[in-house]
Order: C-alpha cells, then structure tokens, then sequence
C-alpha cells in the first residue's frame, strides 16, 4: 500500500491503539515513563516536529544532529523542535522551532495530527510530537549552523524495514543499559527520537496491513 496524506492522518487517528506498547518497543527498559511525583515544580514543555515529504519517489522525514556546543541534549540526533515559549501553543512552538532550526516555514506545512506526548528525564522536559506535511515536495533546507551540525533526511522505508532495528549494551549515567535504536549508518537513532518514530512507524503498520 502507497502512503499517502490521508493513510498517515488515518493511522494518527487510529482508535483502541496502545501508544505506550509502540514506543516501549524502542524504549530502554529502565527509562522513566513519567516524571517522578516528589519531583518539585512542572517538567518544562516542548515540541517536536516530525516533517514528511515525498523525494525522489518515496516518503522521506527530517532529522536533525544537534551541536555539540548546546545546552540540552548535545550531539544527538533529534526532530527539529524546541521549548514553548510564554504566549504561544505547543503547535506553534514546533512550527517556528522547525522553522530556526531548518528553515522551513510554517506556510508551507500542513499538520496531519500529533503523537502522544513523552517525557525526557535528563532535561526533565515534557514533549509533544506533531506530524506535518511539506506541500511543495522536498524543502529547500536552510540549517542554522548555531543549532544544526547536520541535517538527516530519511527514506521511511529504511524505518519500515525490521532489519534496521537492533540493540546494544550502553554505558550511560555510569550503568549498562540495554539500547534499541534505528540503525542508518552512520548515523544511530536512539532515544526519545527513537521512541517517537517506533509509535508512529507501529500506527502506520496497523492502517497498512489491513
């Protein structure tokens, strides 16, 4: 089955779906799945874009390499987005956020829906995930060079294939920890990134294979 426009919307919008066993699928065991209660005051919130886009005949997404240099997260691989600011929706949050980060403007995406949203414990950030479409095919890229060290795109079929998953034993915050990522060399995809792809990549399955 072709993805399109409508079969994405369909699959964020699937009823009696279990987001929390779709992202587990790509979440480290010992990882927390909310924000400790004795934790004091709010997580700070923040939101993510995850930006389609037909190229060369396929379905492509957009990620981001962090810099090495920034305070939250450095050198990872992410969605381009960012803190909600005072004032603004966390959709709009994710619209200019992607729109400083890569350069593409907020006109010329279409919001197909949101994912659920995830917790990141080590900058005790609460994250929302929107899905959007590129209207004009692939995007003119304009990465800010004081954000991005390097632009990502990916052919969703690699997502889709089961051989890109894989695993490994990590050191991490001083304790062996058992790692899921995508596997796009050279590039590994771990993390909340991970975690947001495999719910949609599990929704897409569901509409696809009826």
């Amino acid at each position: 089955m072709q993805i399109s426009r409508s079969s994405i919307q369909s699959a964020l919008q699937l009823a009696n779906f279990d987001p929390l066993g779709a992202q587990e699928q790509m979440m480290p065991k010992s990882r927390l799945r909310q924000r400790p209660l004795p934790e004091p005051g709010e997580a700070r919130q923040g939101a993510v874009l995850m930006l389609l886009y037909p190229a060369a005949g396929t379905l492509h997404l957009i990620l981001i390499k962090r810099c090495d240099d920034l305070p939250h997260h450095p050198g990872q691989i992410a969605f381009p987005g960012g803190r909600r600011e005072d004032g603004e929706s966390l959709l709009q949050a994710a619209l200019r956020e992607t729109e400083e980060e890569v350069g593409v403007s907020p006109a010329a995406v279409t919001i197909l829906g949101s994912l659920t949203p995830i917790y990141i414990p080590p900058s005790d950030f609460e994250v929302y995930p929107f899905v959007g479409w590129h209207d004009g095919g692939r995007p003119v890229f304009q990465p800010n060079p004081r954000e991005v060290a390097e632009l990502i795109e990916v052919d969703l079929a690699q997502l889709r294939d089961p051989t890109c998953r894989n695993h490994e034993t990590w050191r991490l915050r001083h304790e062996p920890i058992d790692v899921p990522y995508f596997n796009l060399p050279p590039h590994k995809i771990w993390g909340a990134t991970a975690i947001i792809l495999s719910e949609f990549l599990a929704r897409l399955e569901t509409v696809t294979n009826r």
